[in-house]
């Protein structure tokens, strides 16, 4: 008999990928009791990857790590197991995250993703074989020199000692020392789980665009991007050849530059939803589907780049599965998500236009529809 994937983002501030995928498969049995439904929470590479990768059967790994500020967190990854060994998830929000530093220009000139590598150098001690970094949510504009620095880079100043973390402090680096960079980098595969296209430096580099947004001012953006440019040039000298190169691929400016040191290293980009469904075997679950319900709290224009809706609907149409989409709220209309392979969508504003009822009682909205959604398309 067919079964129905249920594979959900999170709500956000309001339900988990989990919790949203449970909800939306009670509605659909409580209009078909004996229905198959398989639950699959999924992430778009930024918050949830982790809890993804373990819900689908990763084994969660406790570690400490720098915080962006210097202060201690604790931070979980997923180790995946492999036929070439295991693949470590990681998630840069939890370790170098916005949401850990106040967004003013203090943290913004001063965060560092220094426990990022942190967390790096722990899944290489784990045996990790592959290592796949989601970057989004970053509080850091550091180009990536504090996750080097963590796996054994020194950067030094004029006087030659060890420079302070930041972006702000790449300003008066004078030299990169990677002769004590980690030798087991070179043994594994690096995926950059990254949607952004941004360069490293310039108009649509790390500092300009996402600069602001960590609570940067204009004096700010300037003095980063100026020690950014340094961090490239000290690169440079210190013998990368391609340094200068790799600061204008596209994804270089991710995560404040972390997707610098990463490509720098050897990682592959790929869109975030693409390496979630490939964690979460998402191919197998397809196999005998009838349907797939999937969501986002919000279906707008940025949901039809990289999200996980358009992701999904995208892999379930290339084997013939149809995709139905739940939303929060939406502003797309049935015509443009048809156009990327989706062909019904239900909103949760447009059964209950008080949105603060919508986020107090989205489990039992989310109920509602999927009843609603056995009764239209089952």
């Amino acid at each position: 008999m067919p079964h129905i994937v249920v594979a959900p983002d999170k709500f956000k501030g309001s339900l988990t990928a989990a919790e949203v995928a449970a909800h939306v498969a009670a509605g659909l049995r409580r209009h078909h009791p004996d229905l198959d439904v398989r639950e699959l929470p999924l992430a778009d590479g930024g918050e949830g990857t982790v809890a993804a990768a373990v819900t689908a059967g990763g084994r969660g790994r406790e570690v400490r790590v720098t915080g962006p500020l210097g202060s201690p967190v604790d931070v979980r990854y997923a180790l995946l197991d492999g036929p070439g060994g295991p693949t470590a998830v990681l998630e840069m929000a939890l370790a170098s995250g916005l949401a850990l530093t106040d967004a003013d220009d203090h943290a913004a000139r001063l965060a560092t993703s220094y426990g990022t590598g942190e967390l790096v150098a722990d899944a290489l001690a784990a045996g990790a074989r592959r290592i796949v970094l989601g970057v989004g949510g970053s509080a850091s504009t550091d180009g990536g020199a504090g996750l080097l620095a963590a796996l054994g880079a020194r950067l030094l100043d004029d006087a030659g000692a060890p420079l302070g973390g930041g972006g702000d402090a790449l300003r008066r680096l004078a030299r990169a020392d990677l002769s004590g960079l980690d030798p087991r980098l070179g043994d594994v595969e690096i995926v950059l789980a990254a949607d952004v296209e941004n360069p490293l430096l310039g108009p649509d580099g790390a500092a300009a665009v996402y600069g602001p947004q960590k609570g940067a001012d204009l004096q700010a953006v300037a003095d980063l991007e100026t020690g950014l440019a340094r961090w490239v040039d000290a690169l440079a000298t210190a013998g990368l050849a391609h340094a200068q190169e790799t600061a204008q691929q596209p994804g270089a400016g991710a995560a404040g530059g972390v997707g610098y040191a990463m490509l720098l290293l050897g990682a592959q980009r790929r869109r975030g939803i693409d390496v979630v469904l490939e964690l979460t075997r998402f191919g197998d679950a397809l196999a005998g589907a009838a349907l797939v319900v999937t969501d986002e709290g919000s279906l707008d224009e940025q949901s039809l780049f990289g999200k996980t809706p358009v992701g999904v609907a995208a892999a379930a149409n290339a084997v013939g599965v149809p995709t139905v989409a739940v939303a929060g709220r939406s502003t797309l209309d049935r015509e443009m998500l048809a156009r990327h392979g989706i062909s019904d969508r239900y909103v949760l504003t447009e059964i209950e236009p008080d949105v603060r009822v919508c986020i107090a009682e989205a489990g039992r909205l989310l109920e509602d529809v999927g009843a609603r959604i056995a009764a239209d398309h089952l």
